[in-house]
């Protein structure tokens, strides 16, 4: 067990005066919801086992997906706010599990202002350990997601995009496959194979690729197992996906993801983007500049924010604002989260319900606290 932490009274006192409830989700957890929401490259550090009926269970790596099956299996009925402070478990850490709190905040519709709140919540946190200025990173995988429906594209690029976009250096691998001719391997340069696999029996196409890669020899790339890699082949055998996106797109997507800043020099230069770019980002950008305003509400000036368009969260369910703090702009997290409004309709609740939350690493808040 984690050494009880000399900040966790104060943390859960700062959290009850915000309104938030601390619950304690069970230890053992259902383990396909980890893996369906993380991919099966979180199995790596996992502590997992089976129940007698055969269901995988596992330790559970992360709270909030705990705490969301609380809040469905109460009904999901009305707004409601949660905080939590207990061990995870996961291979990749020091003796295989550390002390995690944070909080999450379901049902409320004022979404840009509940936004504000828990970046707020996010850096009182933090003060509690002397961390009075952090960096403070931020991202809307929101933006992101309606510049790809303004470019419309097809089904199988917009999903590899939203999926990629969480992960370091995809997308420029991504763009660039999208940029190379076909005489160089690009994306046309297998189109008459994607064409061909194009609406087969989604199983016998899977195993049809796996199969030929593996008697290719290949087992991994880039860290991704054969089946992850035959998903992604399959991925770009929809109609149109093979011919990849129009040079015109693929610009407009490398300019959005350069544009970073303050929120208020980002909004600018996005709004700018949409207007040469005939493209409708008004109620996308609308929505973010609301929540520029709310947070400047809250004591908190745009100009310490940093904005980056490509900035993303290694989760695929965010729907919106994600944010970072960080000692000095560097180093891992000290506390991190965002907006997931679609987690919980994934989770078993009868339709798409606003959320939104954080996570805290105590022991990380620690470390910066020993060197002030």
């Amino acid at each position: 067990m984690p050494a009880a932490n000399s900040h966790a009274e104060e943390l859960l006192a700062l959290y009850a005066r915000a309104g938030f409830a601390r619950v304690e989700p069970p230890v053992l957890q259902p383990a396909d919801a980890f893996l369906d929401l993380s991919g099966e490259e979180m199995r790596r550090t996992m502590f997992i086992t089976t129940d007698p009926d055969g269901r995988e269970l596992c330790l559970r790596p992360d709270l909030t997906l705990p705490v969301c099956r609380l809040y469905i299996a109460d009904g999901a009925a009305q707004p409601r706010d949660f905080a939590y402070l207990g061990p995870v478990f996961r291979s990749d850490v020091a003796q295989g599990e550390l002390l995690q709190a944070g909080v999450e905040s379901f049902g409320r519709p004022d979404r840009e202002a509940a936004d504000a709140e828990l970046l707020a919540l996010g850096l009182e946190t933090a003060a509690l350990w002397g961390a009075i200025d952090p960096t403070i990173r931020l991202g809307d995988a929101g933006l992101f997601a309606a510049l790809l429906d303004a470019l419309d594209l097809p089904p199988g690029w917009r999903r590899r995009l939203i999926k990629d976009f969480a992960r370091s250096g995809d997308l420029g691998a991504d763009l660039a496959m999208l940029k190379r001719a076909p005489e160089a391997g690009g994306v046309t340069a297998h189109a008459g194979v994607l064409s061909a696999l194009a609406g087969s029996d989604p199983a016998a196409a899977r195993a049809l690729v796996t199969d030929l890669l593996s008697i290719a020899g290949i087992s991994t790339v880039g860290g991704r197992s054969v089946s992850e890699i035959a998903e992604r082949f399959l991925e770009q055998a929809a109609p149109g996906d093979a011919e990849g996106l129009a040079p015109s797109k693929v610009a407009v997507l490398e300019r959005y993801l350069a544009i970073q800043g303050n929120p208020d020099v980002a909004a600018s230069a996005l709004r700018r983007l949409a207007d040469e770019a005939g493209l409708d980002l008004a109620a996308a950008l609308d929505s973010f500049e609301s929540r520029t305003n709310f947070i400047a509400a809250q004591g908190i000036e745009p100009e310490r924010l940093s904005f980056a368009a490509a900035f993303g969260r290694p989760l695929d369910y965010y729907s919106g604002m994600v944010f970072e703090l960080h000692e000095n702009g560097a180093g891992a997290p000290l506390v991190a989260g965002g907006r997931y409004d679609g987690l919980l309709a994934r989770l078993g609740a009868a339709e798409p319900i606003p959320a939104v939350g954080f996570a805290v690493w105590l022991d990380r808040l620690d470390a910066v606290e020993a060197r002030l």
